[in-house]
């Protein structure tokens, strides 16, 4: 796809020729770029931006794109934080459309890939002036092919901390001092949730999947679950420090002590309701109402899609939100 750029000389061109040249030149302006975007140039009469991704591509992207696709969960969460529905976007994790946490912000979004592999003819479909991904989706295989589609940053490398992931996702889209003003809020957020704590602070924390009728660990390391639980003060049981072996790790039933903790903090990969109902399932487990967390009422059924996604900015607010619900009295 080629870059579009405006003439200083369109006013001297033909009658039609100008007409073309105005219309080229409006395709990627309109509305003011982030001048905090670190690592690019811009002027008053450039159309794109240079950037350096994450991969260490340069990448020419529009200072104000328009037509968005995220093909991973963190940059379709990220976008959404900064006030923009991309056009196009990824399936949440075991689910046909986006994360349910995302769902109420993202109504028009067409699907077009899932976390395994993006439909390139789908997201041409689309006709977007900017693809965002990152290494948490399948997608990130196909870089070249989407390249030809539209410009392609892959905006973070898997692992990669949340909040770098989310402030290189608005680099891209122009959006930088956004992103780090949001940051600031949320950091107040949490030092006020901590405060809070009382009798809750310094506890243990288990987190969490049930599917197929058997819990999975998830959110260790200094993902969006672990870092911001980490920042709050609190502490995951023997079982679930450190940085984990993938994106969930199963537990058999006849280990359910390894997540026993001070608070459970529970859910599925899909709504609260589908928590609810896999908690009524989990309760009749041998053992599970030996658990301290089940004898001391404190499981919270979460918002799976959130906690248990690869997530973003959003995802890390409804986290904050539940362990504040759940722990400050």
């Amino acid at each position: 796809m080629s870059t579009l750029r405006p003439s200083r000389r369109a006013a001297l061109l033909p009658g039609a020729v100008l007409t073309g040249a105005l219309l080229l030149s409006a395709c990627g302006s309109g509305g003011d770029s982030d001048p905090a975007a670190g690592g690019t140039r811009q002027t008053a009469t450039a159309t794109t931006r240079r950037i350096t991704d994450a991969e260490g591509r340069k990448v020419d992207v529009p200072s104000t794109p328009k037509r968005i696709v995220a093909l991973s969960e963190p940059t379709l969460d990220a976008a959404l934080a900064l006030g923009i529905e991309p056009v196009g976007a990824t399936a949440g994790r075991g689910q046909r459309g986006v994360s349910t946490y995302l769902a109420g912000k993202a109504a028009k979004t067409q699907v077009v890939a899932t976390v395994a592999a993006a439909d390139l003819e789908r997201v041409a479909a689309l006709h977007p002036d900017l693809i965002l991904l990152d290494e948490t989706t399948g997608a990130k295989k196909n870089v070249a092919g989407l390249q030809k589609i539209a410009p392609t940053v892959v905006t973070a490398k898997l692992n990669e901390d949340w909040r770098t992931a989310f402030t290189d996702t608005a680099d891209a889209l122009g959006r930088k001092s956004a992103a780090q003003q949001w940051l600031t809020g949320f950091d107040t957020r949490v030092a006020g949730v901590k405060k809070g704590l009382g009798a809750a602070a310094g506890q243990s924390v288990s987190v969490v999947r049930w599917q197929g009728g058997a819990p999975s660990v998830v959110g260790r390391g200094d993902g969006v679950v672990g870092s911001t639980l980490t920042a709050l003060g609190l502490h995951r049981p023997a079982a679930q420090q450190g940085t984990g072996s993938g994106h969930s790790e199963p537990v058999s039933l006849e280990k359910l002590d390894t997540i026993d903790a001070d608070w459970l903090f529970f859910g599925t990969l899909g709504s609260r309701a589908d928590g609810e109902r896999a908690y009524a399932q989990a309760r009749n487990v041998t053992n599970f109402s030996r658990l301290t967390a089940q004898k001391e009422g404190h499981v919270v059924v979460v918002q799976g899609s959130a906690w248990n996604s690869a997530g973003g900015p959003l995802a890390a607010r409804i986290v904050l939100d539940d362990v504040e619900k759940a722990l400050v009295k």
